[in-house]
């Protein structure tokens, strides 16, 4: 008998494209037993009531954001360490992020993580930073990105980014879909005007840079705001991202 099963054994390894593909087959069923639940189970999606999409104007920032590169030097997910939280704030919570598309979590710090900068400091202090960072930040090593205040801001796709996002499961409505636009240019006179009224530079209601200081004050304010009852009681939020 064991000599049958040898000869079995060494027969299925010497066809060689017989035993890839039945090797292929193993780790591929392997893998969607694992992986689908993940997709097709909600209550698997950690969630946390407070936290809602990006605003259009927001979200267009986050465009800019991520074609500046700052995630390569600013990370986005607070670990749950002692001096970390000193520093930061509370840690990162999963469903912080189940909105986001791609998260911005990233890797490296040459600048202080974001996870918690909205509302730290007002709208004129980041565009300034923005503009100069050496303005506000005498020994900062970022760059400066004055053209954010002098590139006009693209919103013609925005409504189409939406509904792509809506698709993978981001809850926008059909009039944030529709109005995006007329939305993003509401919020963004309200920040305009508020950088001018507090001695900024004046009409930039239509500059890139309002999309950024917008989706930068949005960073880790809802979680702050949101009472523990908030909480999605049914799933866990209590692991570092």
């Amino acid at each position: 008998m064991s000599t049958q099963k040898e000869t079995f054994h060494r027969k299925i390894e010497g066809a060689w494209v017989l035993f890839t593909v039945l090797t292929l087959l193993s780790v591929l069923v392997g893998t969607v037993i694992e992986i689908a639940p993940m997709f097709l189970v909600k209550s698997n999606i950690p969630t946390i009531s407070a936290v809602k999409p990006l605003t259009p104007l927001e979200l267009a920032g986050r465009d800019i954001y991520q074609r500046e590169g700052c995630v390569n030097c600013h990370s986005q997910m607070i670990r749950p360490f002692r001096d970390e939280l000193e520093r930061y704030g509370d840690y990162s919570k999963p469903g912080e992020s189940v909105y986001d598309h791609p998260f911005l979590w990233g890797s490296k710090r040459t600048g202080p993580d974001l996870a918690r900068v909205g509302g730290k400091y007002p709208n004129l202090w980041h565009v300034r930073h923005m503009e100069n960072p050496r303005s506000t930040s005498p020994k900062s090593l970022m760059p400066n990105y004055y053209w954010l205040l002098d590139y006009d801001l693209d919103l013609s796709n925005l409504s189409s980014h939406l509904s792509g996002l809506r698709t993978l499961g981001v809850p926008y409505t059909d009039r944030e879909v529709s109005n995006a636009v007329s939305l993003a240019k509401e919020q963004a006179k309200v920040i305009a005007d508020d950088v001018a009224a507090n001695g900024g530079p004046k009409n930039l209601q239509n500059k890139e840079i309002v999309a950024i200081v917008a989706y930068l004050q949005r960073l880790g304010k809802d979680l702050k705001a949101a009472p523990t009852a908030n909480v999605n009681p049914n799933t866990s939020t209590n692991g570092g991202s």
